[in-house]
């Protein structure tokens, strides 16, 4: 069964310790896309410009990938750039262009309204609202949003958020959401908003799932070296959501199963630049760090 995904697509100009990229791919639709595709295939919606080289993402469609939803705008593809400082938790926004993407509407091709499973990543909660109206009764819809959205369109975000399954996000943003300091009683009030699950990125510290009668905590992967960050939340995302794409049905242990894919495929994203990492893992090795990661966990 195919998953949805509808959200950004750019070109980043990254700077870290360990080196730079420049205009290399990004965006939260791509970043989810490349990680979801291991596990089942992905129809996307975004936009870019004319700018934009489609050579780069040809081996996304060699991987189920389809493309149909992915506009094309007269002008110039959305561009990011960010320096890293050595704590890589720390980052410099050096600029922000969204370009094409600042009118960015999404419409859904009538052969994605179905999706079983929908992936609402990191836009604005208008656009977020407007595409499940497009939908037709997905099984599971999972959102991610950023503090941005919180400040800025905090009604809308509000709104959503009774409509989704599943709410990512971390740590900082979900006390800027309840004002509650004590993570486990934060959960619980979003909890009550209509969300099954929440999923709490810690970073380097892992990741937490809360639902209303479990709390599951997952460690990151061990990595000697972080290369680049950027990414890392929605191949999480992409992971969580593919694995559960494979799930006939979805249940307290699927959730925590699939915190462990999300975890272990992001933990590829990060050792290079851009989707390096991405491009040339296959299936089997993503599996087997997920039996590493079993193995540091059970006593």
């Amino acid at each position: 069964m195919s998953i949805l995904v509808v959200g950004s697509i750019a070109l980043d100009t990254v700077e870290t310790p360990f080196g730079n990229a420049q205009d290399s791919l990004g965006g939260s639709a791509l970043y989810f896309s490349a990680a979801a595709s291991f596990f089942a295939p992905v129809n996307l919606v975004g936009v870019v410009g004319k700018d934009f080289d489609f050579s780069k993402i040809e081996f996304l469609k060699q991987r189920g990938v389809d493309f149909e939803g992915l506009g094309v705008e007269d002008g110039e593809t959305f561009r990011w750039g960010g320096r890293y400082h050595k704590n890589m938790n720390q980052r410099d926004t050096l600029f922000t262009y969204l370009n094409v993407f600042k009118n960015f509407q999404p419409v859904i091709p009538d052969h994605y309204r179905d999706a079983r499973l929908i992936f609402l990543a990191n836009i604005d909660p208008e656009l977020q609202l407007d595409v499940l109206h497009q939908v037709k009764g997905p099984e599971l819809t999972v959102l991610d949003t950023m503090n941005f959205w919180i400040s800025g369109k905090r009604e809308a975000l509000e709104e959503l958020i009774t409509k989704v399954d599943v709410l990512i996000l971390n740590d900082e943003e979900l006390y800027e959401l309840t004002n509650i300091p004590n993570m486990y009683d934060s959960a619980h009030e979003l909890l009550q908003q209509g969300p099954r699950a929440l999923v709490i990125k810690k970073g380097e510290h892992g990741a937490v799932l809360v639902t209303v009668d479990q709390y599951f905590l997952a460690p990151a992967f061990p990595l000697r070296k972080v290369v680049d960050p950027t990414g890392a939340g929605d191949s999480f995302a992409g992971g969580f959501l593919g694995y559960l794409a494979t799930c006939k049905t979805i249940d307290a242990k699927h959730f925590r199963k699939a915190v462990i894919y999300g975890t272990v495929t992001a933990s590829f994203t990060v050792e290079d630049f851009s989707f390096n990492r991405l491009r040339e893992i296959s299936r089997k090795e993503i599996e087997e760090r997920v039996e590493t990661l079993r193995n540091m966990v059970v006593f």
